[in-house]
């Protein structure tokens, strides 16, 4: 799971994406600075070593422009999005590859996809094949779609909290799922969208 961003090094990261499928280039530290009206070159590192530190970009020492966007081959007005696997015991799920999509479906830089394995929350909107977005830095409300890891696998369900147990829910999910401290789970985040891949027919087309 990436870092936040803060608001001047969202600017800066969406030049970077902006730039680069504009001109098929990275763009220089002076031309970021007249671009974000930052007042000084070494403020522009400061700000590239930070979105390097948060793994949203790589530098390429000794080089004007050697800034590699993370996951990015996209035109321009879209943002890689990390496609995550999960852990039994981790928290934090750990980027497998990325997924360009447009950024207005995406409501914060921290969001990342998670695969949907089972057809068991046909309810909420997701279905096997599917990648929920997840959105990790929104406190959900009960009653709201959520993504949980249990043990080694991500499932999303609707959530209520009684206390220190939470009680999962999805229609047709079968019975509600009660978790409580001593269980192998973590909530995720908030689910913010299904990204649904072309289905192919038993001809192979889209």
């Amino acid at each position: 799971m990436r870092a936040p961003l803060t608001a001047i090094e969202e600017q800066v990261y969406r030049f970077l994406l902006d730039h680069l499928a504009e001109h098929t280039f990275q763009p220089s530290v002076r031309d970021i600075g007249r671009h974000c009206r930052i007042a000084s070159t070494k403020s522009v590192t400061d700000v590239l070593a930070s979105l390097e530190r948060k793994e949203y970009i790589e530098r390429v020492a000794g080089r004007s422009r050697g800034v590699k966007l993370l996951g990015h081959a996209g035109p321009t007005g879209v943002v890689p999005v990390p496609v995550v696997r999960v852990a039994a015991g981790k928290s934090t799920p750990v980027t497998a590859s990325f997924l360009s999509l447009d950024r207005a479906l995406v409501p914060s830089s921290e969001c990342f996809l998670v695969p949907v394995m089972s057809d068991d929350a046909r309810s909420l909107g997701t279905r096997s094949g599917d990648f929920a977005l997840v959105h990790p830095v929104a406190r959900s409300r009960d009653g709201e779609p959520v993504v949980v890891r249990i043990g080694d696998r991500a499932i999303v369900r609707t959530m209520v909290r009684r206390g220190q147990t939470v009680v999962l829910r999805a229609d047709g999910a079968g019975e509600p799922i009660e978790l409580g401290p001593q269980d192998d789970y973590a909530v995720l985040g908030v689910l913010a969208g299904v990204i649904r891949p072309p289905t192919k027919g038993p001809d192979g087309a889209a």
